[in-house]
């Protein structure tokens, strides 16, 4: 099932208009397309797509926003600038 909510959030992540997007949204678009998918099942499903460098986080400052790694301003601006 991790693997079907993995897909599902990469396919969300790829078809949104927004760059960013919070753990809510995505939740709730994974769980129209795999029906039973838990808060819990999502949350692994989407470190495990941050630690395998699908998606990175983005933080606001206020809360977490998640991003799909290389689409739109989510890279990290002074990431390999020594």
């Amino acid at each position: 099932m991790i693997e079907e909510i993995k897909k599902a959030i990469v396919d969300f992540a790829e078809g949104s208009k927004k760059t960013k997007f919070y753990f809510k949204d995505m939740e709730s678009a994974v769980q129209k397309v795999v029906p039973g998918a838990k808060m819990r099942d999502v949350k692994k499903a989407a470190t495990a797509l941050v630690n395998e460098e699908v998606l990175i986080y983005f933080s606001t400052g206020s809360s977490t926003m998640y991003g799909l790694k290389g689409r739109g301003m989510t890279e990290d601006p002074t990431e390999g600038t020594d």
